[in-house]
């Protein structure tokens, strides 16, 4: 298989999972709802946020459809980029953990541009797809859904400690969704075998 096929498959595959399961989320919960995973290791936790990966944001409908717009441009130029080291026939493993910061971004993206559009809000119901009155929102100014939680570790600071005494401590505290773990796999894949993925990379041209 070439490596092009290689890489549209991973994406293909990556973007399915992510929006499948993000469709079923919003048709099937409201924000806030959560369903058990391994026990108390870990649940489905229904939120949504304006931002990126892992709920951070930027501020007001401005901050939102610049962070749209600065999407858009990093995944033109990160598929830019895919396209150049397929051509150069790099490392497989390279080109695959590209592809999966590609589909990440894009699924995301996906969220941000169309949901407000396509789905009704997900606050007191599931969320109805295609509404009669139209979509909780306009192009480019949905909300990302996640649904990830693993509060590994639940407990309180000592009240000695220097660090937030008497408060609670949740590790691991994000949400997060299949199209941030692909960003992040891909990329902690890069740093930690960099040495053999890059291995020929001064050949790019």
């Amino acid at each position: 298989m070439s490596l092009t096929k290689k890489s549209v498959l991973f994406i293909s595959l990556i973007l399915i999972i992510d929006q499948a399961l993000k469709f079923w989320i919003k048709t099937h919960l409201k924000i806030g709802d959560e369903i058990p995973l391994f026990g108390d290791w870990g649940k489905l936790l229904f939120i949504e946020n304006n931002g990126m990966a892992f709920g951070w944001e930027f501020g007001g409908k401005a901050g939102k459809l610049l962070l749209s717009l600065f999407r858009i441009l990093a995944i033109g130029g990160i598929g830019w980029f895919l396209s150049v080291i397929i051509r150069e026939k790099h490392n497989t493993a390279f080109v695959l953990a590209v592809s999966a910061i590609f589909a990440g971004a894009l699924g995301n993206m996906i969220d941000s541009a169309f949901y407000g559009v396509i789905f009704s809000e997900s606050f007191t119901s599931p969320a109805v797809l295609f509404p009669p009155g139209g979509g909780y929102s306009s192009l480019f100014h949905g909300r990302v859904v996640d649904m990830f939680y693993f509060p590994i570790i639940e407990t309180t600071w000592p009240s000695w400690s220097p660090i937030r005494p008497g408060e609670s401590f949740v590790f691991f505290r994000p949400v997060f969704n299949i199209a941030d773990a692909s960003i992040t796999c891909g990329v902690f894949a890069i740093l930690l075998f960099q040495k053999k993925m890059l291995s020929g990379f001064d050949k790019l041209s």
